[in-house]
């Protein structure tokens, strides 16, 4: 069974161009920020779309910066840059009324070989200076799958940070083109502190942001466990075109009826 309410990818220096179809559909914005952006945002825009969206009903979700950042990184500057950008983002989100922020974890085992133990020991430390600050805003944090073969590595950060602010989303599109773990025993390691998901298709040789249901991912296991979640994750539909995210919605839809008992 799908939320009722679902979330569409709006890159922040498309809103006025993109939010109308989005909120058409009956959906609600996850907020995508690049990290320079974050340095001219207008508060009076930012209010202006918080009100749009509170007035409707839908508080929204944010994507943080990602670019060259990388919050368990073998250099303490690149480290405190992550930090700072990490920062600005959740602010944005807390003048948004977002529900949650996705983060990329910036980490993968070629730029950081035999090292994924150090990595999660600095990345812990530099996401716990988040958390009091995602909590007094009420937003909570998702780590999101990129390059990862297993999800060992996320799940120890998880783990290590132990937070009800802090928590998993999974990538679907992303597991499909570097997962080496079956996607049902991906989603178990995950499941206890799942809170978000983007979903999205493709074809297993690029991250091609498809249509749900335009290439050959199966979606029949994560389906499958959503209804038996206590507390269904949120989902954004990462199609990156408005006629793709109409067909990724009615696909989807048909896909979840398919999956009801």
């Amino acid at each position: 069974m799908l939320p009722t309410l679902l979330h569409a990818h709006l890159p922040w220096q498309r809103g006025a161009e993109f939010l109308p179809r989005i909120l058409a559909l009956g959906l609600a914005p996850e907020i995508a920020f690049k990290g320079p952006e974050l340095d001219e945002l207008s508060a009076a825009r930012l209010n202006a779309m918080a009100s749009q969206l509170a007035g409707l009903g839908r508080r929204p979700t944010v994507h943080a910066p990602f670019f060259d950042l990388s919050p368990g990184a073998m250099e303490p500057l690149v480290r405190r840059v992550s930090l700072q950008r990490l920062t600005q983002a959740l602010e944005a989100a807390g003048l948004l009324g977002a529900q949650l922020m996705v983060v990329h974890p910036g980490y993968d085992r070629w730029r950081y070989p035999n090292l994924a133990e150090t990595w999660a020991a600095q990345a812990a430390e530099t996401l716990a200076q988040l958390l009091p600050l995602a909590e007094r805003l009420d937003c909570r944090l998702a780590l999101e799958n990129i390059y990862e073969e297993t999800p060992d590595t996320l799940v120890n950060l998880v783990t290590t940070l132990a937070s009800p602010w802090f928590g998993h989303c999974f990538d679907i599109g992303h597991w499909r083109l570097f997962g080496k773990v079956p996607q049902d025993a991906w989603l178990a390691a995950i499941a206890p502190r799942l809170l978000h998901l983007h979903l999205h298709d493709n074809h297993g040789s690029g991250d091609d942001h498809l249509a749900v249901g335009e290439g050959s991912i199966d979606f029949s296991p994560l389906l499958a466990l959503l209804p038996t979640l206590p507390h269904p994750p949120s989902i954004t539909l990462e199609a990156h075109d408005p006629d793709e995210l109409q067909r990724s919605l009615a696909n989807l839809t048909t896909l979840g009826k398919g999956a009801c008992p």
